[in-house]
């Protein structure tokens, strides 16, 4: 486990030379430019028009591939994003930035289709509501904008509400008893709306509507030139030929499919394009040279010197970097790896601090195995991980840690289901007894929870506590590496003679004797030794606490107030019984399914029930608490071991690098798919 030591570089070379040497670094991808102030009287470059430019192109391309997977009819399954970019060689990616026009062409030809069929849809949305507005005119035999004779006038419209034609004839009388010559015809009265058309003198026309507006007579939004039944012909027939008008379109797009890998690929080099140019535009320059700054890995900077200064005339100078800012990088064999994730989500180590990766992977996954305890889910757990790892070998690095992480943690399973003797619970006794009619028992090697959870109780707690000492233990270590050794004297020995001497004093109690089922009987020197402990551990916190400060009162109050912290050693240490809480639940859960399963009895029918019960409750069971250990083992991480010792805060270590989206672009020609 370790911190990678960092060195800041400064490279000054020929402003000639500028793009050759900013695409070399982009390749070798190790350094981590930062555009730091140099002199205020060098100048920087704007970029912000060019990289805008290639930012534009590659969501272009990325908009067509988008639109490409929408319409593709290939299925990709669950597991294909495991699988890793697929692997282009440099000849792939000049052949695309020499046809680059054409590829974007297809792309803007492909996002013309989209906007295409967007527009069809909406067109044909719009068709639909016209139709449902002809419903009520079906029966209607002139068109709708029929404006009459020469001497009588046509009016089409309908009233809102319960109305009839009879109430509106009645109300015409009441409202205009001078109109005579005039015809109303109902064309259709549904869900509350009277559909009318209106026959009369052109005279009286204008006040015969007003009559009708009293009643809340309207005009149609739309009056069409067409009988309504021959309308709505006309629009059913004109959304069959926009739906034929797609699905060509949609065939086009999918004819397309195949310039998908062109587009990847050319999506990723403008995108490689303006990140190069974000980085340009930070970099300080004269007029005819230009400076990079940045952070490396110590280890490789011979390396990226010769490399350098082979090719070009620069002028490459390094240092030890200090100070606050100064990025994080890990270097762990696979197993410290595998932590890593769990390690980030807490924080990268702080200035100072030591890399807890390996430590902490180990004792994440003792504690996830004791927590889900079945040797069957962990075998399970171990298969399906070992599986993924071997079948997508160039998967993310982070989710090929995380699988590996939980491999680790299938293997711990298994070993704590085998110490407990936890086979799909007690899967085998249940079989054994409904189904062969001969009770067969698998004994836990070490002891059954079920039958005996005070001393899983008692263990939880001991290897909470060899947890936590572990915790304190790196602190003094990291004490001793700074040299502080009173700091590791007053803050960290001081606490485990303090917590020691208690822990001794409490195992002859009978309190203790209660809970373990155990009497310890301590001779004289040693319960003399735990009483001498505990004082002067005590004593030391009390005294030396608060050693920062001149006046002894303060000093004396700040170190009785840190004696107060033993509340929250016994909190942290009664967070160790939820190893017992989840490792007792993983067994009753997986016994009350085998129970169920086996209720149906030993005949063909109880077989079938016992197999499906017995498949989804401990799917079920291993999902839900695999995500139980998973939280709880991050908990005691988090809260308790790093407590003792660990901050984080730790700036991630980010290098300049061909960061793509879709491809890996690799030295060679031949083409990994």
């Amino acid at each position: 486990m370790a911190v990678l030591q960092m060195q800041r570089i400064s490279i000054c070379a020929m402003k000639k030379n500028r793009k050759a040497i900013l695409e070399e670094l982009q390749s070798l991808g190790v350094l981590e430019i930062d555009a730091a102030e140099l002199d205020l009287e060098l100048k920087t470059m704007d970029t912000m028009n060019a990289r805008l430019i290639f930012e534009k192109n590659a969501s272009l391309c990325d908009q067509a591939i988008e639109i490409l997977d929408e319409f593709s009819k290939e299925k990709q399954s669950m597991l294909a994003s495991l699988a890793g970019k697929p692997l282009i060689g440099r000849k792939q990616e000049e052949e695309a930035i020499r046809d680059q026009e054409e590829i974007l062409r297809t792309a803007r030809e492909i996002q013309g289709y989209r906007k295409k069929l967007t527009e069809n849809s909406a067109a044909a949305v719009k068709l639909e509501q016209q139709e449902a507005a002809l419903a009520p005119w079906l029966k209607l035999d002139i068109p709708m904008n029929f404006g009459g004779t020469a001497k009588a006038a046509v009016l089409v419209g309908s009233i809102d509400g319960n109305i009839t034609l009879d109430q509106v004839y009645s109300q015409l009388a009441a409202d205009a008893p001078q109109l005579e010559a005039f015809d109303i015809r109902e064309i259709s009265n549904d869900a509350g709306k009277l559909s009318l058309v209106v026959v009369c003198l052109k005279a009286q026309a204008q006040e015969l509507e007003e009559a009708l507006r009293m009643q809340g007579f309207a005009r149609p939004a739309q009056l069409v030139s067409e009988v309504p039944a021959q309308e709505l012909e006309n629009l059913k027939n004109e959304v069959v030929r926009i739906q034929e008008e797609s699905e060509q379109i949609r065939e086009q797009i999918r004819a397309l499919h195949d310039r998908k890998s062109s587009l990847q690929l050319l999506s990723d080099y403008f995108r490689i394009r303006a990140q190069k140019y974000e980085v340009l535009g930070q970099l300080r320059q004269s007029e005819s040279t230009f400076f990079v700054t940045g952070y490396l890995p110590k280890k490789q900077v011979s390396a990226m010197e010769k490399r350098l200064t082979e090719k070009y005339d620069i002028v490459f100078e390094a240092e030890d970097a200090e100070g606050e800012n100064v990025p994080v990088a890990l270097q762990n064999g696979k197993f410290g790896a595998a932590g890593e994730g769990v390690l980030a989500a807490f924080g990268l180590p702080g200035k100072g601090e030591i890399d807890p990766s390996t430590i902490m992977t180990a004792c994440y996954v003792f504690l996830f195995g004791l927590m889900l305890s079945d040797a069957a889910y962990g075998l399970i757990v171990f298969a399906v991980c070992l599986g993924v790892l071997l079948k997508f070998p160039r998967m993310e690095s982070g989710m090929q840690k995380s699988i590996r992480l939980f491999m680790y943690c299938g293997l711990s399973t298994l070993f704590w289901g085998v110490m407990f003797g936890g086979y799909f619970g007690d899967f085998i006794d249940v079989f054994s007894k409904v189904y062969l009619h001969r009770p067969v028992t698998v004994k836990p090697v070490w002891f059954a929870p079920l039958d005996d959870p005070m001393k899983l109780l008692l263990f939880s707690l001991l290897f909470g506590l060899i947890h936590l000492f572990g915790g304190l233990a790196l602190k003094g270590y990291m004490c001793l590496k700074k040299g502080d050794a009173k700091s590791f004297i007053c803050d960290v020995l001081s606490w485990f003679m303090l917590i020691t001497g208690l822990v001794l004093m409490l195992m002859p109690t009978e309190l203790f004797a209660s809970i373990a089922q155990m009497q310890f009987n301590f001779p004289g020197w040693l319960k003399n030794t735990s009483y001498g402990l505990a004082i002067v551990g005590a004593a030391i916190i009390v005294l030396m606490s608060g050693r920062d400060h001149k006046n002894p009162v303060l000093r004396l109050a700040l170190g009785l107030y840190d004696i107060y912290n033993l509340t929250g050693w016994l909190s942290d240490l009664l967070s160790y019984s939820r190893l017992l809480a989840l490792g007792l639940a993983t067994g009753v859960i997986a016994q009350v399914i085998n129970q169920m399963g086996s209720m149906a009895g030993d005949g063909i029918f109880g077989a079938i029930v016992f197999i499906i019960v017995f498949i989804v409750g401990h799917l079920f069971n291993l999902a839900i608490n695999m995500l139980g250990a998973y939280v709880h083992t991050c908990r005691l991480q988090y809260v308790e071991f790093f407590g003792k010792f660990y901050e984080g805060g730790g700036n991630p270590f980010r290098p300049f690098r061909e960061n793509t989206k879709y491809v890996d672009i690799v030295s060679g020609t031949e083409t990994q798919k």
